[in-house]
């Protein structure tokens, strides 16, 4: 992929929250100098588009997920350094991605996990009838280890959570 192949800095905002999120490694097997991957998962209710028939009328999709097939068992990354993601909860989508990246990135140094970000106060004021889901973010030194344990790496000490 001649178009990522030069990558060093890859920043992915808004991918839905929900979706599965293991299609971005086609950005590692794209781009073998990348040194740093962020990922932001969330749903930007402030800007979304929720009146059903203005989303018909304009071609709007249901969220879906991008199903993606995995990189080749031998597939290495030889640069990747650091991997950040914002909206990060203890799920199967996440530990299961981050467990995955780890595999492939020899040179894995630190894993940033924060909790969601926060759009300002243009989002204070949803629409009552929408259905945010609280956060389910690790806070307490209890749910951190065992968030760190499931991931299962060989270094914990790499897992920074900085919410």
């Amino acid at each position: 992929m001649p178009v990522v192949s030069k990558l060093r800095y890859v920043s992915l905002d808004n991918l839905p929250e929900g979706c599965d999120i293991a299609w971005t490694m086609f950005i590692l097997e794209g781009a073998p100098t990348l040194k740093e991957m962020c990922i932001t998962v969330r749903d930007h209710w402030c800007i979304m588009v929720t009146d059903e028939e203005h989303r018909r009328a304009n071609g709007y999709c249901d969220k879906e997920d991008v199903k993606w097939n995995s990189p080749a068992p031998a597939f290495r990354h030889i640069n990747l350094a650091k991997l950040t993601i914002y909206g990060f909860k203890p799920d199967a989508n996440f530990v299961g991605y981050i467990r995955r990246v780890a595999e492939v990135a020899v040179k894995l140094a630190e894993i940033s996990l924060h909790d969601r970000k926060m759009c300002g106060e243009d989002c204070g004021d949803l629409d009552p009838e929408m259905n945010v889901c609280p956060s389910r973010y690790p806070r307490t030194n209890e749910e951190r280890k065992q968030t760190t344990e499931e991931l299962g790496l060989a270094s914990p000490a790499m897992v920074h959570f900085r919410s």
